[in-house]
């Protein structure tokens, strides 16, 4: 049965890995890990460190305000969800 993993689990074996002094291959073998997955997640979290990326609770916010004076343009905003569910705004004049 394949096992999925998330993120910060790879990261931790990454981790792991480092500090055995096993080569991935070694490494590998002894986790009964896929080698490609493993070297696939080793090469993506060194270009993108889940250290660097927002936790759950630090959420980014777009202010929109600025749409909302009446000296602006009319607006639209559409935000896909996915899965073909949009969230749609307008403004009407």
């Amino acid at each position: 049965m394949r096992k999925h993993r998330r993120p910060e689990q790879w990261q931790n074996l990454v981790d792991q890995q480092r500090s055995s002094g096993l080569s991935a291959v070694q490494f590998c073998k002894q986790e009964d890990i896929g080698y490609a997955s493993f070297c696939h997640w080793r090469k993506r979290l060194s270009d993108n460190p889940i250290a660097q990326s927002p936790s759950p609770d630090e959420t980014d916010f777009l202010d929109l305000s600025s749409l909302m004076e009446s000296s602006g343009p009319s607006w639209n905003i559409v935000l896909s969800l996915g899965n073909g569910v949009e969230l749609r705004l307008s403004q009407q004049r």
